[in-house]
């Protein structure tokens, strides 16, 4: 059996090289959706009309469309059924943007279908926004109270417990990105608007976008190994 001091260490290693794998899939992101959003599509919709067309054709007319500042911002608001759209896709006319806000109403969609995974994911949002803030400070005060050789294990495991809860909400987040990209592409296709290149180039810009999701995930189940590992090695 291996020493726990070489797992610790390969575990380590394996966490730098996640942070490394989420860096590159984030310069991926922006760079696939800048190379496409220099294209425009033949149909001339631009996002925020796309998304009220597909809105509307699901019957989901009470869904707003709204602009947000920021770069690749978008999001579904299913609190107040607002679809978000952010300065870079609302008004474009490129596949970038395109599939960009056909992914964001592919989770209206879920929502409206109380599809499984997102229904769990909003119940977990609540408490993983607690739990990824209250984590740290537990797990680090737990730390510091093993060095002093007080009760420091229990901090430590509370901590471990809400890391937990985020890795649980990360994992159940995988299969709704997924989902909403799936629908999206389903949805552009059967539109009959868009060539085949502009919904390769659409699909490029998803398939970038999930990765940030899967290596994030990876992250922190990495994180969470070294963590129990840590904690096991203290309770000795």
């Amino acid at each position: 059996m291996m020493d726990p001091e070489f797992w610790e260490f390969a575990l380590y290693g394996l966490f730098i090289l996640s942070l490394i794998v989420a860096f590159v899939a984030q310069i991926r992101v922006s760079t696939t959706f800048r190379r496409y959003s220099r294209q425009q599509t033949a149909a001339g919709f631009t996002a925020a009309q796309v998304a009220r067309m597909i809105l509307d054709s699901r019957g989901l007319t009470y869904v707003r469309i709204e602009r947000v500042r920021g770069h690749l911002t978008d999001h579904f608001d299913p609190r107040s059924r607002t679809l978000r759209l952010s300065d870079a896709v609302c008004d474009s006319t490129s596949p970038a943007a395109i599939g960009v806000a056909a992914h964001e109403v592919g989770h209206a969609i879920q929502h409206a279908e109380h599809y499984a995974p997102i229904t769990v994911r909003s119940r977990l949002a609540p408490v993983t926004s607690f739990a990824s803030y209250a984590s740290w400070i537990m797990i680090v005060l737990g730390l510091i109270l093993v060095a002093l050789g007080t009760i420091g294990n229990t901090f430590l495991l509370i901590g471990i417990g809400l890391f937990s809860v985020t890795v649980l909400f990360e994992l159940v987040t995988l299969p709704c990105e997924f989902n909403a990209s799936n629908r999206a592409m389903a949805i552009l296709v059967r539109s009959g608007y868009y060539t085949s290149y502009e919904l390769h180039a659409s699909r490029k810009v998803l398939s970038a976008a999930a990765m940030t999701y899967v290596a994030a995930l990876m992250t922190s189940i990495i994180q969470l190994l070294r963590l129990l590992l840590i904690f096991r090695r203290n309770s000795r």
